[in-house]
């Protein structure tokens, strides 16, 4: 009883608004888990894993559509209820250009900003590996006090950071995103910077 299934692999770019520099590109077999990527993002940067996290599948504008948490959360709630472990990446993902956030630090909300940015077909991996790495990750967990003392010193990070203390999907697409989109996202790799 052969599958008769396509196999495919996920290249995902993930993206800091707190560092400029920094780069993560994951490759995934889409049949993999969430929790498989999330340990695979984890990996690539070096944090623990012994802090909550969620990823959410996201609307063009950054709006959180669907949460995949780690742990099973509010059972309570008509929402579907989607755990890392037991949800596929195909099941949620279909199609390139995909934006997801991976929220890593649960108190501040900090997240990395992420892409589907490719769907390999005919190819098929046994674990996810990082592809291309660049640039220092933030640090993992940030105190509530530490997270509003940076959103409040506009001077050494400039006001454009978050926005003023919460994040401003506009802002970052206008200073963040939709630059990388025209120079660098669409072939983020093809020339020798990377």
């Amino acid at each position: 009883n052969i599958k008769n299934k396509t196999t495919m692999v996920f290249r995902f770019l993930l993206l800091s608004d707190e560092v400029d520099d920094f780069k993560r590109e994951i490759q995934i077999d889409s049949e993999a888990t969430f929790l498989d990527l999330h340990n695979a993002i984890l990996d690539s940067v070096g944090y623990t894993k012994d802090q909550m996290a969620s990823f959410f599948i996201c609307e063009d504008d950054w709006s959180k559509k669907t949460e995949v948490t780690l742990v099973e959360m509010d059972t309570s709630s008509d929402v579907d209820n989607y755990i890392m472990e037991d949800t596929h990446l195909d099941e949620l993902l279909e199609e390139e250009h995909q934006k997801l956030l991976y929220v890593f630090d649960y108190m501040t909300e900090r997240a990395f900003f992420m892409e589907l940015r490719e769907i390999i077909i005919n190819k098929n991996l046994q674990e996810a590996v990082c592809t291309k790495s660049r640039g220092e990750a933030p640090v993992q967990i940030m105190s509530i006090d530490e997270f509003d003392s940076k959103m409040n010193s506009s001077t050494d990070i400039g006001e454009d950071f978050y926005g003023d203390s919460e994040y401003d999907m506009d802002e970052l697409d206008r200073n963040g995103f939709e630059g990388l989109d025209d120079s660098m996202m669409d072939n983020p790799y093809d020339d020798d910077r990377y």
